[in-house]
């Protein structure tokens, strides 16, 4: 801990000295914070406890805590502990389940978002978002391997794992991430990395965020941050069915620097199959590579293949500003390729009326070569991801899906994709690595202090 953290956290001895029974002293704790406590009746409420899912906008938490400094986040975790005010941590607000926020004390480290770079290394705070991170990292040229999603957090993304564009590349955001500065149940600030609370430090790549504690920055090696490809073929929806067989061949065992998504879409009355994606090189290698693929489809209705910065190819796979809007989502990971029943189903449940989305990720490469147990993340062997999506509040069109392709992909699914309906949870998220993520828990938090509707 810094001195000056050391200096901050003196003024918890007040919460360490009263009981767990103790009533909340909210004016109290505004008291010598660098960061803001917003609060039921203060005129930044109403924003401050947004989530980026409008579907959770009616849960009222206690208060919002934005944290300046670890000192801050260690007041706040003393004063959840002391008085029995639940707490949430929250990066970039984006649970799928809504469980960034709650009734009680969400600490929130938004404000702590440094990104600096030097010798190879990024130390980022853990509520930058994700395209700042990037936007950041390319005046140094270099990045770390992430995600699409521009307004994520990169705390939440790496502790859950972190699947990403050029993950068959450079591996899941987890993987290469250096060290972690973590606040624990107990109020100390620790830092972690392989040879100081391994344990710990294993259970940051891929545990799940909320779990262990409130992370303030982590630490990732950095890639070269080369010009890339990027591209972007549509077919007719009568190519479905053949669109999902070539792509799961195709997409996990192409060459490390190409990833690929298909995505079967219904808007409305517009059904669309589209397969698109990144590659760490030109366009001419990378149409050899395509050639397979389009020979088995056909020549596809639309096609964009372009030659951008690795930074513009960031941008144009998140897709423009994130926009809120009410949604539900589920997953699988899949293990093994879909049976012609199987395609039939996914593609049978996609064309019913309604606004939803399957999104088909491909693993492979440099994922696959890490162990199942070497991280916390456990779908090592995977083939890809599977994200069902349905725009609105209804769960109805997502559980019918998920449930026709249970049987063809059974339990595996994906923490970042977290699922409030999802039975086996435990298993699903973490197979192996369950049993040592308990363990990790019971050491650092064993009076649950972090506790999640699916909390390890």
């Amino acid at each position: 801990m810094h001195r000056r953290d050391l200096l901050k956290a003196s003024a918890l001895l007040p919460f360490l000295t009263a009981g767990a029974t103790a009533p909340p002293d909210w004016a109290g704790l505004r008291r010598g914070l660098s960061g803001t406590l917003v609060r039921p009746g203060d005129a930044s409420y109403d924003q401050a406890r947004r989530l980026f899912n409008p579907v959770y906008d009616a849960i009222r938490p206690g208060g919002v805590a934005y944290c300046a400094s670890s000192a801050d986040v260690a007041r706040y975790v003393s004063f959840a502990r002391t008085t029995g005010v639940p707490l949430t941590p929250r990066s970039g607000g984006h649970s799928y389940a809504g469980w960034s926020t709650g009734s009680g004390l969400v600490v929130d480290v938004s404000r702590m978002n440094t990104v600096a770079y030097r010798d190879g290394l990024a130390t980022i705070g853990a509520g930058a978002k994700l395209m700042d991170v990037y936007t950041k990292l390319a005046a140094h040229g270099v990045s770390i391997p992430g995600g699409s999603c521009p307004t994520v957090g990169v705390a939440g993304l790496a502790l859950g794992g972190g699947i990403g564009v050029v993950a068959r590349k450079h591996g899941l955001t987890c993987d290469k991430l250096e060290s972690v500065r973590i606040v624990t149940a107990d109020g100390r600030v620790l830092d972690c990395d392989e040879r100081h609370h391994d344990g710990l430090y294993w259970a940051c790549r891929g545990g799940g965020g909320g779990n262990f504690g409130v992370v303030t920055s982590m630490t990732f090696r950095t890639h070269a941050a080369r010009d890339v490809t990027v591209f972007f073929l549509h077919w007719p929806w009568a190519r479905a069915a053949k669109a999902v067989k070539a792509w799961q061949s195709w997409a996990p065992t192409a060459p490390d620097e190409l990833w690929s998504t298909l995505h079967l879409s219904r808007e409305h009355t517009a059904l669309d199959v589209s397969i698109g994606g990144l590659y760490l090189g030109g366009q001419a290698a990378l149409e050899r590579h395509l050639a397979p693929l389009t020979a088995k489809l056909g020549p596809p209705s639309s096609r964009v293949v372009r030659g951008v910065t690795y930074l513009r190819a960031m941008q144009i796979m998140a897709g423009g500003p994130a926009v809120r809007e009410s949604f539900t989502a589920k997953s699988h990971i899949a293990y093994g390729r879909l049976g012609a029943d199987g395609i039939a189903a996914l593609v049978s449940h996609v064309a019913r009326p309604g606004r939803h989305a399957v999104l088909l990720d491909a693993f492979g490469g440099a994922i696959s070569r890490v162990s199942p147990g070497d991280t916390a993340f456990p779908h090592r062997r995977a083939l890809f991801s599977v994200q069902y999506y349905q725009q609105g509040t209804s769960r109805s069109w997502l559980r019918g899906v998920h449930a026709a392709m249970r049987p063809e992909l059974g339990d595996h699914a994906y923490v970042n994709y977290i699922d409030p309906d999802l039975t086996g949870w435990r298993s699903a998220y973490y197979g192996g690595n369950l049993d040592r993520l308990a363990r990790v828990k019971s050491t650092y938090d064993p009076d649950r202090l972090f506790r999640l509707p699916q909390g390890i």
